[in-house]
């Protein structure tokens, strides 16, 4: 069902309410575009609609309801995105495959503010070259195309892990203040085996420019495939299926 609250929420010089759906993301977009709500008018798990377009929503089949009750149905249909204020909202991903036999939900939020280090379990580096082609590299363990990331070791920042693991991945050497914060990943408890505490289910995701073009990448020890560099639009044929595809659209356009 397609709900909708009052116009109550202040912002850019007028008030807005939430446009939400208890069923499907599928559906929500459906309906969005069917009034001609902009695709940047959603903000992960909702749709923001000015005061102007409430009335349209309505007449068009949304459903009114308080607040209260919006966040409610989110809740127990499993659509609901948490995020910080201020930070953007991408999607979140239903029943996400991490590997064989694995399972989650994933909340995909773009931020230039780190998370807490004490919660995150692990970092994955968009790097880029000064041409804008991005570097891949080969998981073996979830057969598919991703690009520098991987765990946290014990007592290790999250930006040193990302450095480590572009290192590794690619034979890159970046230095830790050449890695920004551009968002963040939380899993949910996932279906299946699992390498992480409760306590840690955020990954922290950086992005990096580097001051040359395609720069030699060497590949990791034992890997079957060696790490490439590609452009935007062969980043999307690769890995355009992964559960964390939207954010890289979002960081990458």
């Amino acid at each position: 069902m397609i709900l909708i609250d009052a116009p109550i929420w202040q912002a850019h010089g007028t008030v807005f309410a939430h446009l939400v759906s208890d069923t499907s993301y599928a559906e929500l977009h459906d309906f969005a575009a069917r009034v001609g709500l902009p695709a940047r008018a959603f903000d992960g798990d909702h749709y923001d609609v000015p005061e102007h377009r409430h009335g349209q929503c309505v007449a068009a089949g949304a459903t009114l309801a308080p607040g209260a009750e919006l966040v409610r149905r989110l809740n127990a249909s499993g659509l609901r995105l948490r995020k910080r204020k201020g930070d953007r909202g991408i999607l979140r991903a239903v029943s996400a495959r991490l590997g064989p036999g694995t399972r989650t939900d994933v909340d995909l939020v773009a931020s230039p503010r780190p998370v807490e280090p004490d919660k995150v379990f692990a970092a994955m580096t968009f790097v880029r070259d000064a041409a804008g082609a991005v570097a891949l590299t080969w998981s073996e363990r979830r057969a598919e195309w991703s690009v520098p990331g991987g765990w946290r070791e014990a007592d290790e920042a999250p930006v040193h892990t990302g450095i480590r693991e572009i290192g590794e991945e690619t034979g890159l050497a970046v230095a830790p203040d050449a890695l920004r914060a551009v968002g963040w990943e939380r899993f949910a408890p996932v279906v299946g085996p699992s390498r992480y505490p409760v306590s840690h289910d955020l990954m922290q995701v950086y992005a990096v420019q580097l001051p040359t073009v395609t720069p030699r990448l060497r590949p990791e020890s034992g890997a079957s495939r060696p790490p490439e560099w590609v452009s935007p639009e062969e980043f999307a044929l690769l890995a355009g299926r992964q559960f964390w595809w939207p954010l890289a659209a979002y960081l990458l356009r």
